[in-house]
Order: structure tokens, then C-alpha cells, then sequence
């Protein structure tokens, strides 16, 4: 496979000894198989149910898929301030350098704001069941 774009031959690696990607040495990008994308999410949050929608704002580019050859598509990714693109056969995703991190990042701020969220809402859930008690007793 070639990278989308700068056309170098893709070689593979193990990202973070996890995940075997397509890198390119020359523009520092790396394509993801379609459940990839996935995994590397999972390296800072893996509770799936809890991450919402993937794609937002879907549109075509001007580069080609390194698996079928097919036009990409760039997208919103998960409605934060990162573009993506896209395989719209859905053989995987092309990250750019430095957009890994940028995922992990965004996973890492996700998983803490939904654990305030479960914090609060088992505060209020106990504080309205003692103030249900307290008029009780009233």
C-alpha cells in the first residue's frame, strides 16, 4: 500500500507494541484498519458505549484510499477540533502525524469528564435520597 499523501510504500510497525499499523517513513502518517481506530481509543478509554458518535461533517478530499484506491472522505472526528479521513468502504482511517496523539488526548479528557459525570450524578442520586429520608420524617 502507498501512503495517501505523499505516495511513499507504506511499511508496517507496532504502535505503542500494540496495534500493527501501515506508517509512512516519510510523512510520519499511519493508516488504521476500520476496528484499529478502535484500539487506539482504547489505549486511554475503552468503554464504547460511553464515546458517541465517531463521524461528523463527512466530506470528500483529494487523496485516495492506500486499501482500495477509492477517493477518502475527511471527517469531524467525534465532534472535537480534529479532522480525519476516511475510507467510505470503510477499510480504515489515514492519521496524519501527530493526530494519534491527538486521539489518545481526546480520549484521555473524555474519560475523566464522564467520570465527573458519574461522580455528580451518584452525589445528587445520594443527596436526593436524604433529603427524600429527611421529609420522611417530617
Amino acid at each position: 500500500m502507498n501512503c495517501p499523501k505523499c505516495a511513499i510504500t507504506l511499511t508496517r510497525k507496532y504502535y505503542k507494541g500494540m496495534i500493527e499499523v501501515d506508517y509512512c517513513p516519510n510523512c510520519r502518517g499511519m493508516w488504521l484498519d476500520f476496528v484499529e481506530l478502535d484500539q487506539l481509543e482504547d489505549v486511554a478509554f475503552d468503554e464504547d458505549q460511553f464515546k458517541g458518535s465517531l463521524v461528523h461533517r463527512e466530506c470528500d478530499v483529494d487523496c485516495k484510499c492506500p486499501a482500495c484506491g477509492g477517493h477518502m472522505h475527511e471527517f469531524q472526528y467525534r465532534l472535537y477540533n480534529l479532522k480525519l479521513d476516511l475510507c467510505p468502504e470503510k477499510h480504515g482511517f489515514w492519521l496524519d502525524a501527530g493526530e494519534d496523539e491527538r486521539v489518545i488526548e481526546i480520549m484521555r479528557t473524555h474519560q475523566d469528564r464522564i467520570k465527573r459525570k458519574k461522580e455528580a450524578e451518584s452525589e445528587w442520586k445520594n443527596f436526593l435520597k436524604g433529603l427524600h429520608s429527611f421529609f420522611k420524617q417530617v
